[in-house]
């Protein structure tokens, strides 16, 4: 009987500053190591949401969080695990924020978020990022996002090209 994959939460802090957006580098050797990502981290049992973005941000980055906003969920399933995502719009109510549990931040214009590889499952964030104007469906909380990308099936030329090689087909040399 084949195993069933594990799931995960995580939460996601989409910080925005002067028109540009904050993200991490992991640190290479782990899952999606050297892969840029937006802040946050894996939800504890027991834990809610708002507790778990504000717990990762103190830890990752050195930083508290104030106005705390959701702003859309995704899934994406890894071959050996489900990742269920939740992000959050916030801003940073103290601290500077610095690279404790990460190799490297960086504020980001959206039009410039294409330069950096991000794990498969931001896409779905990413495009709504790009996007001048999202759509607003799902009322008042602003949940457009809903992403479920499954990791199996044919991809896209381009992206099958974009993981093959170092670089992205639409914007050049990926960081």
């Amino acid at each position: 009987m084949p195993r069933r994959p594990r799931r995960v939460h995580a939460a996601l802090a989409v910080i925005e500053r002067r028109g540009s957006y904050l993200i991490c580098r992991r640190k290479p050797g782990g899952h999606l190591g050297g892969y840029w990502e937006f802040p946050g981290g894996k939800r504890e049992p027991g834990e809610s949401w708002e507790a778990c973005l504000r717990r990762e941000l103190r830890e990752e980055l050195g930083v508290g969080l104030r106005s705390i906003r959701p702003y859309g969920t995704m899934r994406y399933r890894y071959a050996d695990r489900t990742v269920f995502f939740r992000a959050f719009r916030c801003a940073i109510a103290s601290g500077k924020p610095r690279p404790l549990d990460a190799q490297a931040l960086r504020w980001v214009r959206p039009n410039r978020l294409r330069r950096y590889r991000f794990p498969p499952a931001n896409q779905p964030l990413l495009e709504r990022l790009w996007s001048p104007t999202p759509p607003r469906r799902g009322g008042p909380s602003g949940l457009p996002l809903r992403g479920d990308i499954p990791s199996k099936g044919p991809k896209p030329k381009a992206m099958a090209r974009a993981e093959g090689s170092r670089s992205c087909p639409a914007a050049g040399p990926v960081v």
